[in-house]
């Protein structure tokens, strides 16, 4: 059999299949995953107290999580591509379900850190349902239901903050994982029951070189920017890897183009269209991050130190909306792209964020001001997550959907850990002593609030400078460029 091998079709009808019963079930399904990303931040501080650990190694507890999901989104993608989505997608959450009951039962930071590290696993599920609703959704549903599980990446996380600060002001700690454990559970069922088990399959033989590579350049990079605050950015360990995870990538690409079955297909992501957008992911998921970093300090801190004095819970509360307004787009979104194409609505979702940073940079804060600017927010994202998919599939042969999708979601989680080392450091720098311990001051919100306007300001430049997608390499299963085409290549009822 050819390394490369073709690329195969099963259960080509769509008899039986219920594309709203699918499109919820991957919508679920990543939303459970994603609410795994904040499942720990109402208990963060007190962990080295809950673990009688030193915070160095508690702070592993939230590390790995970011790790394993980066290193496995793209993975994931291409042996959905090579085995079947749907089949990769119940591994994932059957390992997701396993680190949730291993985090449950756990006394000590060991097993909690590696309950974690199989909780970031299930991050994976999300590009493969992007991929999934590829094979399963008429046309005329497929740019809301791609845009709703888009968004789960962010809506989960949004929703689930005040979730698990309800739970943890009620109940013991342990408690969350158990919530974690029902949630991953019953998306493993319904995607038995009701997810078809056909996609586009490739066959040849996995890229273990490539995933290795992949797995030890993504550490290096995101240990030096998730720990740099912590470690000091110019200290040993912290330029040691990012050297580890430059020079590892860099190798990584060169060997990947000689590949004739690669984990990633460097020459298709090289393409102007998967290129740009990939880039434009990075700013956004930065805009996006930004955003949750400052308003839940702003709304926590006492009044007396120039905050909102809310509660995590209320703080919570304000910040959900956000959550709701990139699910109630996802119809939007769809109808909007069917008439003007998914680059204006990607061009069009930065400039929204990009006008509520401003108003947030130019108005003085309120508690109901950072929820209006934060729901606006919302909707900008939702647009602009609803169109990259779309963007990619354009530009890749359908065959690699998986792997491309798994590519554009590691580099909005790649926005996201920058947003977080970059928007950490300059409200560290501001902080002035306090009784209570280092506070930001308002320079240092306001400083934040630009990064966030200016990664939003670079998304729509970006954005408006995607090439028009040449047509992928089996033009028989390309996505088309107008959604009005899909038809024509997807399997109706």
């Amino acid at each position: 059999m050819s390394s490369v091998g073709t690329a195969t079709e099963t259960s080509a009808t769509t008899k039986g299949v219920r594309p709203s019963a699918v499109i919820a079930v991957l919508a679920f399904a990543g939303m459970s995953a994603s609410f795994m990303q904040t499942i720990l931040i109402p208990i963060q501080a007190k962990l080295p107290e809950l673990l009688n650990a030193d915070r160095g190694d508690t702070a592993w507890v939230i590390t790995v999580t970011l790790l394993v999901s980066a290193i496995c989104t793209p993975i994931s993608g291409k042996l959905g591509d090579m085995y079947g989505r749907r089949r990769v997608a119940v591994v994932l959450l059957a390992l997701l379900v396993s680190g949730s009951i291993i985090c449950a039962l756990s006394l000590g930071t060991v097993p909690l850190i590696i309950g974690r590290g199989l909780q970031g696993t299930g991050m994976g599920v999300i590009p493969l349902g992007i991929s999934i609703l590829r094979d399963t959704v008429p046309k005329e549903r497929l740019g809301s239901a791609i845009a709703l599980v888009s968004a789960t990446l962010g809506v989960g996380g949004a929703l689930g903050l005040p979730i698990s600060a309800l739970v943890t002001e009620h109940f013991d700690w342990h408690a969350l994982f158990w919530l974690a454990a029902c949630l991953g559970l019953v998306s493993l069922v319904l995607y038995f029951l009701v997810v078809p088990a056909r996609s586009t399959k490739t066959h040849g033989r996995f890229d273990y070189v490539g995933a290795a590579g992949l797995a030890l350049g993504l550490t290096g990079l995101l240990l030096a920017v998730s720990r740099g605050n912590e470690w000091g950015w110019t200290s040993a360990s912290t330029l040691t890897w990012l050297g580890v995870g430059v020079i590892t990538l860099l190798l990584w690409g060169w060997y990947e183009l000689r590949q004739q079955n690669p984990l990633i297909d460097m020459r298709v992501s090289a393409r102007g269209a998967v290129l740009m957008t990939n880039l434009a992911s990075i700013a956004m998921g930065f805009a996006l991050f930004s955003s949750s970093i400052v308003f839940p300090q702003l709304l926590e801190l006492p009044e007396s130190t120039g905050g909102l004095g809310l509660s995590l819970l209320n703080a919570s509360l304000i910040l959900m909306p956000s959550g709701l307004a990139m699910l109630a787009m996802s119809p939007v979104a769809g109808r909007i792209e069917r008439l003007i194409g998914p680059k204006p609505l990607l061009t069009a979702g930065a400039v929204i964020i990009a006008a509520a940073y401003l108003a947030a940079v130019l108005l003085d804060m309120n508690m109901w001001l950072v929820l209006v600017i934060n729901t606006v927010i919302g909707v900008g994202i939702g647009l602009g997550y609803a169109a990259m998919p779309t963007l990619i599939m354009q530009a890749v042969p359908a065959h690699e959907t998986g792997a491309a999708n798994g590519l554009n979601t590691l580099m909005r989680a790649l926005g996201t850990s920058v947003a977080a080392a970059v928007i950490a450091a300059v409200l560290a720098n501001s902080a002035v002593a306090t009784a209570a311990g280092p506070i930001p001051t308002k320079a240092g919100f306001d400083l934040a609030l630009m990064f966030g306007l200016a990664a939003a300001v670079l998304c729509a430049v970006i954005a408006t400078l995607i090439p028009r997608p040449k047509r992928a390499i089996d033009n028989e299963n390309a996505l088309p460029e107008t959604m009005a085409e899909e038809h024509e290549l997807l399997p109706t009822k």
